[in-house]
């Protein structure tokens, strides 16, 4: 038996289950647009790694005699980007492991998805393997990236209030009305 060639930019889901198919490799982080754009503008080209994947096919059999098509997708990437607390670049480490069940048509992949603990998508002819892998990669960024301990003292100042401003106190309005209330 024959092992068939399979292209990550154009992957026929159903044979590369069929044939239990298995692909590898590594793609420049500015490869991919959306993380790329995600990452601290002041990161060092020369520092952006490359993220790392495997896609593993298989195919199951159900009760009712069908064959399920799955693909099994690791992605590992170091990425830098902009600590919420000291503003520097801080790494982050993204790793995705997920496995996506592949049905006939979209919408029994959208009523299946809904019931399924599984990730549910429509069968296709020409999936595109790195957008997948970014898509993963996009979901696992952490919402305010920041460094454990910051590499730099992050200096706090206490507002300082001079008693002889001549502002209004905020809340004169409201002892105003309180004090006319109680007259009544």
């Amino acid at each position: 038996m024959t092992m068939r060639e399979f292209d990550p930019s154009r992957l026929d889901v159903a044979a590369f289950a069929k044939d239990a198919g298995e692909l590898s490799g590594d793609w420049p982080v500015a490869e991919l647009e959306r993380l790329a754009d995600s990452v601290a503008a002041d990161w060092r080209p020369d520092r952006r790694p490359a993220v790392n994947w495997l896609a593993r096919g298989e195919q199951r059999g159900v009760p009712a005699g069908q064959r399920q098509a799955w693909l099994h997708l690791h992605a590992d990437a170091v990425v830098a980007m902009q600590c919420q607390r000291c503003l520097l670049p801080v790494e982050v480490a993204l790793k995705a492991r997920r496995s996506f069940l592949f049905v006939h048509g979209e919408a029994s992949a959208a009523e299946l998805d809904a019931d399924s603990e599984h990730d549910v998508l429509a069968l296709t002819r020409d999936l595109d393997l790195k957008q997948l892998v970014e898509d993963e990669l996009l979901l696992n960024l952490p919402l305010v990236p920041r460094h454990a301990t910051c590499p730099t003292p992050i200096e706090v100042k206490a507002a300082q209030i001079d008693p002889s401003d001549d502002a209004p106190h905020p809340f004169a309005g409201l002892a105003a009305w309180r004090k006319g209330r109680s007259q009544n």
